[in-house]
């Protein structure tokens, strides 16, 4: 299989460039024609009127319309092959700097680009790949890394979990004192070349070694102590070759991502920091210096350290999450180092507000001198969906309010102008018309809503009874085997399911055909599970698009895109809602489908939700009220339907809330006010039903061990909870002596890999379980849901999960 080195190839003609379509007509005039110009031309037949200083710290890579994902999976299928893929990946790459270059960006990033995660890159670069994937020496090629990700037959996918707070997962570095490091993959340096033979000379982009290090695990078998950063001295002298080639190549400027300084870093920590960028200085010499910070404020102790350091030229704050770090700021700034200020959210689709944003550049400009700001995002736009001039749907007001990745980067080049003194007086005049018509749009506030919610926090919404005595009430009515088998929800979304619903929005088929043929998909997967063995069934959610647009299309207060699509781990993107006013449920939403369902079996039939901090956190949210206000008028619109499904004679509801631990703040001070009104959004939902109705809950991808008194506040009835991905990382807790009295139920198989496990391995992680859960309250489910996985293996996989359970049960008995 070919190797992640790139390959010269052309760009399809399916993906061409796209400058006049990607900037508004209020911005074309800051380009003249290659046969006009008089200045000194810029790289593609196009002359800036002025250059100004702008940065884009990354860029989303999935493409404007899913191409990446598409070209991934048709590989991974056989049905292409690695120059289909390479091919598609480099005309991406190809028209993202074209884009950049021609909106006039001065410091365009390369390696932000990826075939599945920068983290693993990174481990490619490294050399850092486990002894299980068979890799000895020389150039990592897509075998190796697809099997780091995924897994192969032979052997399971590295551990994946939430980027810091956000929905991006990334694959986790095994490391520990035997790995061997050597430079394995060329791909920053070979980015860099491809960049500049298209004329664009471009920043390379690098994670930086102490977030690296800390960001990863101890590999089995390696003492759970173990020192990460100890490690500095083996994978430094890598980053040196990479420096080494990067010069060579022509490159000026490097980027460092170091976003774990926003963390609670203790004084070993930063000292290590300081320590290993000193230890670089000679080899970086040649090369001007960023290193990029973001997601949050930099505490002080950090900002101190960073900007200690003699060999950076610039450093990089996230200005609209750390509007603290302007205080540190104006409390000193090294003089004569450039200062990148984030003011254009990358988290969010929001437009800018323009004037805000060029007071605070001038004020920061002020303090570190003329001409040594550049205006920047304030993280990655990888987090944020591509281009709004693909969405053709979203009514002319909202839209006015909206800016994808494409419009960022000409907010920031409007910004970037202004500063220096050449300000668009029409964009900057069209932008304050967007802002002024949210403030007043009468869309965006409901009185209703919000006397409710200030109601809503007078009571902490606790049931009634212990979870103890609600659990004998549910098994005298449910009356469950031991260790209970159930899935979490989604069974696999086929073609042609994806094309019913299509031609159903599109109106090309009537209600009574499209519910005739979702009755038919849900026969099938109750069929199944029946047939399987499973006690506790699920519908398998052929009516939803996605666990949280499907609700936000059923509530008032949210929009959707056609293509706002963002990338959550290698193929998977998710389309996330955009919340914009005041959230109601103005009728029922899966009681018609949930009721179909319980009326095709004897089983328990679960009645599925999103729960509201999981819609709020998978959603680009408004951000002009706090995030708690929203999540809580969500809160009471869930409550009205576990209510209603409970009256349709549902009687195990589960209310996922898969992002719970996702929107935990980064910094200790700022976890605990969080924590209490996100659990206190979830009691809400499920606070007035009866004794005899089992709430349960499912959450995923994200280190839980840390909150786990909050996961047990929540009051739920059972928890399915990810576990097997992770190698049973969460049972620690429970060694640790935490005591869980509800039901539970840790993951016994990954569900993102193809590889399907024995009964026998399934059965080993069952016993683990009981080494510190007692059976009376243990699960047995998958990891997460379905829906991204091929029948043929769900079958296979939950035939040998039923059949561990049975094998265990019977030992049970016998002992």
């Amino acid at each position: 299989m070919g190797q992640l080195a790139l390959q010269r190839v052309s760009p399809l003609a399916s993906l061409p460039r796209r400058l006049p379509s990607l900037l508004p007509p209020s911005s074309a005039h800051q380009f003249l024609p290659f046969a006009t110009a008089s200045r000194r031309p810029r790289r593609h037949g196009f002359y800036l009127v002025r250059a100004m200083s702008s940065h884009i710290v990354g860029y989303p890579r999935i493409g404007p319309k899913r191409e990446l994902k598409f070209a991934l999976e048709s590989f991974w299928d056989g049905k292409t092959g690695v120059d289909d893929l390479q091919t598609v990946a480099a005309n991406l790459r190809n028209s993202i700097w074209k884009h950049m270059a021609d909106a006039g960006i001065k410091y365009i990033p390369s390696n932000t680009f990826s075939y599945y995660d920068q983290m693993l890159d990174t481990t490619t670069m490294l050399g850092a790949v486990p002894s299980r994937y068979g890799w000895e020496s020389g150039e990592i090629g897509f075998d190796v890394y697809f099997s780091m990700a995924r897994g192969n037959d032979s052997v399971p996918a590295m551990e994946m979990t939430k980027w810091f707070d956000t929905n991006y997962h990334y694959i986790v570095p095994e490391l520990g004192p035997d790995v061997e490091f050597s430079y394995a993959s060329h791909k920053a340096v070979d980015e860099f070349k491809e960049a500049k033979a298209l004329g664009i000379d471009t920043v390379p982009v690098l994670i930086g070694p102490i977030t690296y290090l800390l960001l990863s695990k101890p590999a089995k078998g390696v003492d759970k102590s173990f020192c990460m950063l100890s490690l500095i001295d083996k994978i430094l002298p890598i980053y040196k070759e990479v420096f080494d080639d990067l010069k060579s190549a022509g490159a000026r400027w490097i980027q460092f991502d170091e976003p774990i300084l926003v963390m609670d870093l203790d004084t070993n920590q930063l000292q290590a920091f300081s320590d290993a960028y000193s230890r670089m200085e000679s080899s970086l010499a040649g090369l001007n210096v960023l290193i990029a910070t973001y997601f949050a404020d930099v505490p002080a102790e950090a900002y101190k350290a960073l900007t200690s350091l003699k060999c950076v030229t610039g450093f990089g704050f996230d200005l609209v999450r750390g509007l603290e770090t302007v205080d540190l700021i104006k409390a000193g700034f090294p003089r004569g180092k450039l200062l990148f200020a984030g003011v254009v959210d990358g988290r969010n689709i929001w437009a800018n507000d323009l004037s805000a944003s060029l007071k605070t550049l001038q004020s920061l400009e002020d303090i570190v001198g003329k001409d040594k700001v550049v205006v920047s995002t304030s993280c990655s736009l990888l987090h944020t969906a591509v281009d709004l001039v693909n969405e053709t749907r979203l009514d002319k007001e909202l839209k006015s309010w909206l800016a994808f990745a494409a419009q960022k980067v000409v907010e920031v080049n409007a910004l970037a102008k202004s500063l220096s003194g050449v300000k668009d007086e029409a964009l900057f005049c069209a932008n304050s018309m967007g802002q002024a018509s949210r403030r007043s749009s009468p869309r965006v506030t409901n009185a209703a809503v919000q006397q409710d919610v200030a109601a809503v926090k007078k009571s902490d919404h606790r049931r009634s009874t212990e979870v103890s005595a609600r659990l004998q009430a549910q098994q005298k009515k449910l009356n469950l085997p031991a260790l209970p088998t159930t899935t979490i929800g989604s069974f696999p979304q086929t073609a042609d399911l994806r094309r019913i619903r299509r031609e159903f929005k599109a109106k090309k088929i009537s209600d009574i055909d499209y519910v005739q043929a979702i009755k038919v998909e849900f026969e099938k997967v109750v069929k199944l599970q029946e047939e399987l063995g499973i006690d506790v069934l699920v519908h398998g959610e052929a009516e939803r698009n996605d666990m949280v647009e499907f609700f936000g299309e059923q509530l008032s207060g949210f929009a959707f895109t056609s293509n706002g699509w963002v990338q959550s781990y290698g193929s998977r993107c998710v389309k996330p809602p955009i919340i914009y006013g005041d959230v109601t449920r103005p009728k029922a939403m899966t009681v018609f489908w949930s009721s179909m369902a319980q009326k095709m079996t004897r089983h328990p039939m679960k009645g599925m939700l999103t729960g509201p901090v999981t819609i709020l956190n998978w959603s680009f949210a408004r951000n002009d009220q706090p995030r708690h206000e929203t999540c809580f008028q969500i809160a009471l619109a869930i409550k009205d339907e576990v209510e209603d499904l409970e009256k349709a004679g549902i009687t195990v509801i589960q209310i996922d809330e898969a992002a719970l631990r996702e929107g935990l703040p980064l910094r200790r001070s700022e976890q605990e006010f969080y924590l209490d009104w996100a659990v206190h959004a979830f009691r809400i939902t499920n606070c007035d039903v009866h004794d005899t109705t089992q709430i349960h809950t499912h959450m995923c991808y994200s280190n839980f061990n840390d909150i786990i008194h909050s996961i047990i506040n929540m009051d739920a009835d059972v928890i399915t909870i990810e576990n097997s991905r992770s190698d049973e990382k969460l049972l620690s807790v429970f060694h640790e002596g935490v005591k869980y009295g509800a039901g539970i139920g840790p993951g016994v198989y990954d569900i993102h890999s193809p590889r399907i496990p024995s009964a026998e391995e399934i059965a080993e992680r069952i016993n683990k379980m009981l080494a510190v859960l007692d059976s009376k309250v243990l699960w047995v489910n998958p990891d997460c849901g379905l829906k991204t996985r091929k029948y043929d293996e769900v079958k296979s996989a939950l035939s040998n999960m039923v059949a561990a359970a049975k094998l265990i049960r019977s030992e049970l008995v016998k002992s």
